[in-house]
């Protein structure tokens, strides 16, 4: 984007004010809605170099489409749309501000997560999901960089820029995969359309990731990575030694067959129970599908990915890494009780 935008005002209402990021397809700027007084995030899409002035038309077209019905989405865990802004040729999309930082970065600052913490924000974010896939609306991109944690706790999944919408039409050309290779699920990588299963599945990788600290499927190049989950089955699922009690929810979000992969529904519960510090035991009997096998032991497979990193074994900051159950908050009581008896006992004894 050209820095020229700095303090640009859009529709006559929002101020760009600082550039917040930039990734493949845009760049999102924190702004101000001088209407409303209050800030927003503001993302500009662009287009591709190579596409003709007609092809961006429609693009853009597509994508004002796409982001006015996102805006249906009435989520804690998903980012509110506000607008829609074409000017000058250029497409904007003002969304909701939130304050904090995406998962990829928390991964790449502080490594894995504990199985507990990865669990939250994957109940958190599979909420969001079941919301949208409810309005018709499938992501098709969930990755690191898209599931933000807030400063005020909340773990909200962004950027439905690319979603579509089921009972429209099919504006992509058929069979094109969307998304990051790696993050792909094997009918997508088969030509397939992506559709709600898709987006569990991503899920699933990103957890995989964050709990173990590798990313389960990448390759040395996409187009090796595309043909290995093109050919996938469970038997590839690599080994988890960090995972725990989230083991078994991953192994049925990571299902090679969609229609035998876990449910939003059911996902919800596994992972709240999963961040609760139930055990794998807790975990597959609340389950109606078939149990997974026990998790095996043994070392990731795939590289470092690039949004989440693989840094040290310490568990992110704040609450997304804390492994605090119950008994550690009973444990917590019960040792503040035995100090302040042993309190009185002196205090007694001096008397």
């Amino acid at each position: 984007m050209n820095t020229g935008d700095n303090g640009r005002l859009l529709a006559d209402r929002y101020r760009l004010a600082a550039e917040l990021g930039r990734g493949e397809v845009g760049v999102v700027w924190q702004g101000r809605d001088e209407v409303l007084g209050r800030e927003v995030a503001v993302k500009e899409v662009r287009a591709a170099k190579e596409l003709s002035p007609a092809e961006v038309r429609a693009l853009y077209s597509r994508l004002e489409r796409e982001a006015m019905t996102a805006g249906r989405i009435s989520h804690r865990n998903a980012t509110t749309v506000h607008d829609v802004v074409i000017e000058d040729g250029r497409l904007w999309i003002v969304m909701e501000l939130v304050r904090g930082l995406s998962l990829a970065a928390a991964l790449e600052a502080e490594g894995p997560m504990s199985p507990a913490g990865a669990a939250r924000i994957g109940a958190e974010a599979v909420s969001a999901l079941r919301s949208a896939h409810e309005a018709g609306i499938t992501h098709r991109d969930i990755k690191p960089s898209n599931i933000l944690l807030g400063n005020d706790n909340r773990v909200v999944l962004t950027d439905f820029g690319t979603a579509q919408v089921k009972a429209g039409t099919a504006h992509d050309r058929p069979g094109a995969p969307v998304g990051r290779p790696e993050f792909l699920a094997p009918e997508c990588a088969r030509g397939q359309d992506p559709g709600p299963a898709a987006d569990l599945w991503a899920l699933g990788v990103v957890l995989y990731l964050a709990v173990e600290g590798v990313s389960p499927f990448r390759r040395d190049t996409p187009e090796a990575t595309l043909r290995s989950l093109a050919a996938y089955t469970d038997a590839d699922l690599p080994p988890m030694r960090r995972a725990g009690a989230l083991a078994p929810v991953l192994e049925g979000l990571l299902r090679a067959d969609p229609a035998e992969r876990t449910d939003a529904a059911r996902a919800e519960r596994l992972l709240r129970v999963a961040a609760a510090g139930g055990g794998p035991r807790a975990a597959v009997s609340s389950s109606s599908s078939s149990p997974p096998s026990p998790p095996a032991s043994g070392e990731g497979a795939g590289g470092e990915d690039v949004d989440g990193g693989s840094g040290g074994r310490r568990d992110a900051p704040g609450p997304w890494g804390a492994d605090r159950g119950p008994r550690g908050v009973l444990a917590i009581v019960a040792g503040l009780l035995i100090l302040l008896l042993a309190a009185l006992a002196v205090a007694v004894a001096l008397r």
